[in-house]
């Protein structure tokens, strides 16, 4: 890998095969601190249980993929939107007719929320109040807390599979 020989300044030392002089003495400039590669292992047969856990709780996946950072910060991220909105009196009621498609796909964006929403149900906050004026502001909330779900959860099953890291 090192040979030795003259480089283009008639200097003789340790040359590498990129025609660069090795030295020995310390760098003069200060260097950024470099970070090792993450290495994450490519687990396949973790994908499906990781998807079904990040349906269930938005970032549970990436815990379970060993990943308890990123799923802390989805967690804590998608789950405020989804409270957010609930507090500002949003409908969570199902509705799942063909008769209006937006309708229809609104209620899946919220029920990809997944066992918060389902809580939030149970609890009773399904109503909501219509005449609320930030109604149509707590709707946006947490369809967009859904769909951000279904981002993470594709993002937990690229990760089980190695294609992310």
């Amino acid at each position: 890998m090192a040979e030795v020989g003259v480089n283009a300044e008639g200097r003789r030392g340790r040359m590498l095969r990129s025609g660069l002089r090795a030295s020995r003495d310390p760098p003069s400039e200060v260097r950024l601190a470099q970070t090792p590669e993450v290495i994450v292992p490519v687990r396949p047969a973790a994908a499906v249980p990781a998807c079904l856990l990040a349906w269930l709780l938005p970032g549970a996946g990436h815990l379970y993929l060993r990943r308890p950072r990123k799923g802390l910060i989805l967690l804590g991220a998608i789950l405020s939107l989804f409270v957010i909105g609930v507090a500002q009196d949003a409908r969570l009621q199902p509705y799942l007719g063909f008769d209006d498609p937006l309708a229809m796909l609104r209620s899946l964006a919220q029920m990809a929320m997944g066992l918060p929403y389902f809580l939030a149900r149970v609890l009773g906050f399904e109503a909501g109040q219509v005449v609320s004026v930030t109604h149509e502001y707590g709707n946006t909330f947490t369809e967009v807390g859904g769909l951000l779900n279904i981002l993470v959860i594709l993002d937990a099953f690229d990760t089980a599979l190695g294609r992310k890291s």
